[in-house]
């Protein structure tokens, strides 16, 4: 995957391009963050919180009516009292970074040309200065799942951070795993205004099949001597061995079976469903594989008719219910616009069924813990990274989601967007308070 930069220029003659943030410097001084609520992340709650952080970790993290603490340790004290602390939000199966502008082909670089390509990095291809990503910081979204798209195998995913110079700077993950798109047992005719009727693939067996092949002959390539090199068997490998997570891409109840099965046959380690609109019909299986589950975009119409009108919003509580590993993804339709939005995704979770902490896990340590990435993020605890922020209220309501500071690894954010500027600018023209 190559960018093509030229767009910059065309860019420049149709619009006035603001000034780039610069991304923030590494942390220099001990910041000490006094008296908020702090949702830990884990389920748990402090009230009246005191979370220390310095050289980018968290090191302390106490309740300050139990403990006399002194700020004299730290540089920078933030009083916070009324407002609350959360950890990072992470956006999983994201495409911010890999697409700017959908009409504009340049700017697009989701997908490789190819059907089986666990041998294509998505991260080389990430634009760590982009706006939309920008855009997405002020609602708490600190880090992404940068996942490629396309084909049967779109290729591998890397987690980053999202305050960068480039993608190297960026990387918390690389090539965290391998994303496989399993074929559908229907097809739908015609198109989302006009919808067809729904047909059998008669294709599945021979797709699922193709599949097999490859992962069969991946399996006899590195088992045995190495002669002529194979990138696409030898990229196979962390699923062998553990080292990557397989992420297969399933909504149908037989689909997501038939995946697993097959990845069980072929002794794949970690196995992640990524969609799992039927997932609550296998809860069995996927708890005795130990497979966890980021559940598609909850603010979507049910797939059938029979099914309740709000079995997408009751989804999370009926998997966390079966002891199932539940994040929330957002892919779909403008995706990368609407990654703003996931904090609110979690927030429809919490009224229907969840409690608010078990929703902010959805977003947080389980989705940390489903990326492979929860020793170092997706909770407040000491010693891991200092990647928070503050609210002055609940995070995962949007009336009230207004951040005042983020980190990430301890570095302040620059909360000002090109679309904060728009706002301040028209506000200043027609004179609104």
């Amino acid at each position: 995957m190559r960018k093509i930069y030229i767009i910059v220029l065309i860019f420049s003659f149709c619009c006035p391009i603001k000034a780039q943030q610069i991304p923030a410097t590494k942390q220099a001084k001990s910041i000490l963050i006094l008296n908020a609520t702090a949702h830990l992340g884990n389920g748990k709650v402090i009230e009246k919180s005191a979370i220390g952080f310095k050289d980018g970790k968290i090191t302390l993290i106490a309740d300050t009516r139990l403990n006399e603490l002194s700020n004299e340790a730290y540089d920078i004290t933030i009083e916070a009292s009324g407002k609350h602390v959360y950890p990072g939000f992470i956006a999983p199966n994201s495409t911010l970074g890999l697409v700017e502008v959908d009409a504009v082909k340049a700017s697009d670089d989701e997908s490789e040309i190819g059907d089986m390509n666990p041998h294509i990095r998505s991260i080389i291809a990430y634009m760590a200065d982009s706006k939309v990503t920008e855009s997405v910081r002020p609602n708490g979204i600190l880090m992404a799942q940068i996942t490629p798209r396309g084909g049967t195998i779109s290729g591998t995913s890397s987690i980053v951070q999202l305050d960068a110079w480039n993608w190297k700077d960026a990387l918390i993950k690389e090539n965290d795993g391998i994303h496989l798109n399993f074929p559908s047992t229907i097809k739908r005719s015609g198109w989302w205004a006009e919808p067809g009727r729904l047909e059998a693939n008669k294709e599945y067996l021979k797709q699922i099949e193709k599949i097999s092949v490859l992962l069969v002959d991946s399996k006899a390539y590195l088992a045995g001597p190495l002669r002529e090199r194979n990138l696409i068997f030898e990229s196979m490998k962390g699923i062998f061995d553990g080292t990557q997570t397989l992420y297969i891409h399933a909504n149908e109840e037989k689909q997501i079976i038939d995946a697993v099965q097959l990845a069980k046959e072929n002794q794949v380690k970690r196995i992640v469903i990524v969609g799992g609109f039927e997932a609550y019909k296998i809860t069995d299986l996927l708890q005795k594989n130990n497979i966890g589950v980021l559940l598609k975009n909850v603010h979507e119409m049910p797939e059938s008719d029979d099914q309740d009108i709000d079995l997408p919003y009751k989804m999370a509580k009926l998997l966390t219910d079966k002891g199932i590993l539940v994040g929330l993804e957002n892919s779909g339709g403008m995706e990368r616009m609407q990654t703003r939005n996931l904090p609110f995704l979690a927030g429809t979770c919490a009224a229907y069924g969840l409690s608010k902490e078990q929703a902010l896990q959805l977003i947080t340590s389980n989705t940390a813990k489903i990326l492979g990435i929860d020793n170092q993020c997706g909770t407040l605890e000491e010693g891991k990274d200092a990647t928070l922020f503050i609210s002055e209220g609940d995070a995962l309501d949007m009336r009230t989601n207004k951040l005042t500071d983020a980190f990430i690894q301890g570095r302040a954010l620059h909360l000002e967007t090109y679309q904060s500027q728009l706002n301040a600018k028209y506000k200043g023209k027609y004179h609104q308070k």
